[in-house]
C-alpha cells in the first residue's frame, strides 16, 4: 500500500562486509530500539498474517409493525459487497434486530422505539455473504423477548455463524480459521446485554479469550445515534437518558488487556478509526445493510467494510475502508467517488489526531511513527523497494 511521507520506512540493503559493517548495524539497531517505545520486526516473505472483515449494523428487513421485506428474499442486498466479505480469513458484523416469525414485541411507542423482526428465512443471507461471527449485544437483540433471542440463536447456529454478547448466554465465541483460533466478544449498554461500561468484567472476558485463542476481537455498541453525533467526544456519552458508554476509555482498556482490534457500531453513522500501541480501533462502522426502518439519507446511508491485515502479535500492518452506500431496499452499493472513506478520514484526524493510524483519500490505511520525544530521527523514502529484500516499519508506544 501507499506509504506517506510521514511513514518511517527502512528497506534492507544488500549484505556488507566485514566486522566494522556488522558492529555498525549492530550499534544502530540498538540506538533505535532504544529511542522508540517499540519497533516493529522487520517482515519476511514468511511472516505470518492475518485479515479480519469487520461491517457495522444488519437488519435486511422486517415484518413487525409492517412487512418491509426485499425482493427475492434479499438475495441481492450483499451482490456488491460480498467478494471484499469473503476475502478475509474471518468475517464479523452487528446483527442488529431479531431472526423471528412470532413473539410479542417488547418495544414502547416513543419518538425513538424501534423493533425489527426479520423472518428466519432470510438468515441464509448472512452466511451466504461471508459472515462468521455476528454480534448480538445491541438494543434491538430483545426486541421479541426471549422467544426472539432463542429463534436468533438457533437460526445462526444452523447458519454455522458465530453468536456473543447477551448477558447469562453464549458471552464469548472462539472461531477457528486455518488452524488460528479468532476469540470474539462483544458488549453493548441495554440491561441484557454484557455491558462495556463493566470494565471487571470485561477485563474477566479479556483474560479468558487470552487461555483460549490466539487473536481476539472486540464489538462494542455504543454512542449517542444520529449524524449529530458523528464525531467521537470525549468521556461518556448520554443518548435518551441512557449511560451509551466512555467509548475511547473502553476502546484502550481492551487494547490494554489484550485484545488485539476493537470495533463499534450503534450511532448509525461512521465515526473514526484509531491505531493505539499498534492496534486498530473503529469507533463506529455505521449502518451496513438496514435497508428499510433505518433512516438513510445523507451520511446515514454510509456503509463502508474495513478489512484489517495484522500479524501475530494483532499489530496492524495495513488495512483498507471499502466504501459503499446504501439505497433503501438495495442494500451497499460501491461508492465509485470513495466518499466514504474520505468522510471517515476527515473524521479520525479531527477526533483522534495522536492516532498511529494515517488513511490516505483512497482508503488505505497505514500507520506512521507519533513523536512524542523532543528529538526524532527521519528516515525518508519515496517507494519501498521490495525487490532489494525485507521491509522494516517502525513505530512508537507504550
Amino acid at each position: 500500500m501507499n506509504q506517506s511521507d510521514e511513514t518511517l520506512l527502512c528497506t534492507s540493503r544488500p549484505a556488507m562486509r566485514g566486522s566494522l559493517s556488522r558492529a555498525l548495524l549492530i550499534v544502530w539497531g540498538l540506538l533505535l530500539s532504544l529511542h522508540y517505545g517499540y519497533a516493529q520486526t522487520a517482515s519476511t516473505e514468511t511472516a505470518k498474517t492475518y485479515t479480519i472483515a469487520v461491517t457495522g449494523d444488519i437488519m435486511m428487513g422486517t415484518t413487525y409493525p409492517s412487512v418491509q421485506l426485499p425482493p427475492d428474499t434479499g438475495k441481492q442486498l450483499f451482490a456488491d459487497v460480498k467478494d471484499v466479505l469473503f476475502s478475509a480469513d474471518i468475517t464479523l458484523g452487528n446483527l442488529e434486530g431479531t431472526l423471528c416469525d412470532g413473539g410479542h414485541c417488547t418495544k414502547g411507542s416513543g419518538q425513538y422505539s424501534y423493533a425489527f423482526r426479520t423472518p428466519t428465512s432470510y438468515a441464509p443471507r448472512l452466511k451466504e455473504a461471508g459472515y462468521d461471527y455476528l454480534s448480538m449485544a445491541n438494543n434491538h437483540a430483545n426486541d421479541f423477548g426471549l422467544e426472539g433471542i432463542i429463534s436468533t440463536e438457533n437460526c445462526l447456529k444452523a447458519q454455522g455463524i458465530a453468536y456473543s454478547g447477551i448477558a447469562g448466554r453464549k458471552e464469548w465465541a472462539v472461531v477457528e480459521r486455518n488452524g488460528i483460533r479468532f476469540g470474539i466478544c462483544a458488549f453493548g449498554h441495554n440491561q441484557y446485554t454484557l455491558k462495556h461500561r463493566d470494565l471487571k468484567r470485561v477485563k474477566q472476558i479479556l483474560d479468558t479469550l487470552q487461555r483460549q485463542s490466539d487473536i481476539i476481537i472486540v464489538s462494542f455498541h455504543g454512542g449517542a445515534e444520529g449524524s449529530p453525533y458523528s464525531h467521537l467526544p470525549e468521556g461518556s456519552e448520554t443518548f435518551i437518558g441512557e449511560d451509551r458508554g466512555s467509548l475511547r476509555e473502553f476502546a484502550h482498556f481492551c487494547i490494554d488487556n489484550g485484545a488485539d482490534l476493537v470495533y463499534g457500531h450503534g450511532p448509525h453513522v461512521v465515526r473514526c478509526m484509531e491505531v493505539y500501541k499498534g492496534h486498530l480501533i473503529a469507533y463506529s462502522l455505521g449502518n451496513f445493510c438496514t435497508s428499510y426502518g433505518v433512516n438513510l439519507n445523507g451520511i446515514n446511508a454510509y456503509a463502508p467494510v474495513l478489512v484489517a491485515e495484522i500479524n501475530e502479535d494483532g499489530i496492524l500492518t495495513e488495512g483498507k475502508i471499502y466504501s459503499f452506500i446504501q439505497q433503501r431496499g438495495r442494500g451497499p452499493l460501491t461508492d465509485r467517488d470513495n466518499k466514504v472513506a474520505q468522510h471517515i478520514k476527515g473524521l479520525s484526524e479531527a477526533d483522534v489526531p495522536y492516532s498511529e493510524a494515517r488513511i490516505d483519500k483512497e482508503g488505505n490505511i497505514g500507520t506512521f511513527v507519533f513523536k512524542p520525544q523532543k528529538t526524532t530521527l527521519y528516515l525518508k523514502v519515496a517507494e519501498p523497494r521490495r525487490e532489494q529484500g525485507r521491509e522494516l516499519r517502525l513505530k512508537t508506544g507504550k
